[in-house]
């Protein structure tokens, strides 16, 4: 079957859609993104990831090319015509196309908006949570706004290729002071060895990630302790669990540190059991 996406206002054909040499997001990364869970057929969290959109675009200044509603068409739209179940769908939006300039662009200078879907290996993914996965940490290098879902991701793409190179599933990315801030495409969490859940805070050294929203609240309702904190990668590495979050992977365990083993290197309860309960949290439309 052959892929859709649309762009700027028509669905195009895989082999037909492009954007302009001079689109700013192609030039200065001035623009924003967002990846949506696909299903059953079903985008979930589609609020939320809209309300983040709006955030990030809010903080870059870019106006949103239409209403909420009218691009959550699009979206279910882009799923329909791609026949994904289970996948993943992408929206970039970026400040639009104008002569270079470091400057924004005049008033009046229409946002390109791109919308994508594909679908995604599920039964891999889950083949991976039963086995767990390995991450290497390395030193976080990123601009001050990563809380900015922008497409200015070269750090998180270099990262990402270097864990992919040890064998690794990801990296989590270490700050100046020895704290593990998040994965290059997710949240980092570790459970303390009395049983608390601990990721970093929503700051704007991370990335408030979706998942991670609806996972805190599972995690309140199955009476578990959260603590929204920093922690270093020597208390990973003695924790009973790790595990990492994302729209693409959910609750995934973590298993191996640096080569080392996390707990008894196996994935533990607590992530199994946060990732059987997410969709009972999450919301689908």
């Amino acid at each position: 079957m052959s892929r859709i996406a649309y762009v700027n206002g028509r669905y195009r054909p895989w082999r037909d859609a492009m954007v302009h040499v001079e689109d700013r997001g192609y030039q200065f990364s001035d623009g924003v993104y967002e990846v949506c869970e696909v299903r059953g057929g079903r985008l979930v969290d589609e609020r939320r990831h809209l309300a983040r959109l709006a955030r990030s675009l809010e903080a870059l200044r870019i106006a949103m090319p239409m209403s909420p509603a009218a691009l959550g068409v699009v979206m279910r739209e882009t799923v329909r015509r791609n026949r994904v179940s289970d996948g993943i769908l992408y929206l970039q939006m970026t400040r639009g196309v104008a002569r270079r300039d470091h400057a924004f662009p005049p008033p009046g200078t229409a946002p390109a908006v791109v919308v994508t879907a594909r679908s995604l290996d599920s039964a891999g993914n889950d083949a991976s949570a039963e086995n767990g996965v390995a991450v290497i940490t390395l030193p976080d290098n990123r601009w001050g706004r990563v809380d900015i879902k922008s497409v200015a991701l070269l750090p998180n793409v270099l990262a990402k290729q270097t864990a992919r190179e040890q064998g690794a599933r990801e990296a989590w990315l270490v700050d100046r002071d020895g704290n593990v801030t998040e994965g290059s495409s997710s949240n980092a969490w570790i459970v303390t060895g009395t049983g608390k859940v601990v990721t970093r805070p929503a700051d704007s050294a991370i990335l408030r990630g979706i998942t991670r929203d609806v996972l805190i609240g599972a995690i309140s309702v199955k009476g578990l302790t959260l603590e929204e904190r920093a922690f270093t990668v020597a208390e990973a590495l003695a924790a009973k669990e790790a595990f990492l979050t994302s729209a693409s992977q959910i609750v995934m365990p973590v298993v191996r540190i640096d080569g080392k083993p996390v707990g008894d290197g196996r994935p533990g309860p607590v992530a199994r059991a946060l990732r059987a309960a997410f969709y009972r949290y999450a919301e689908s439309s």
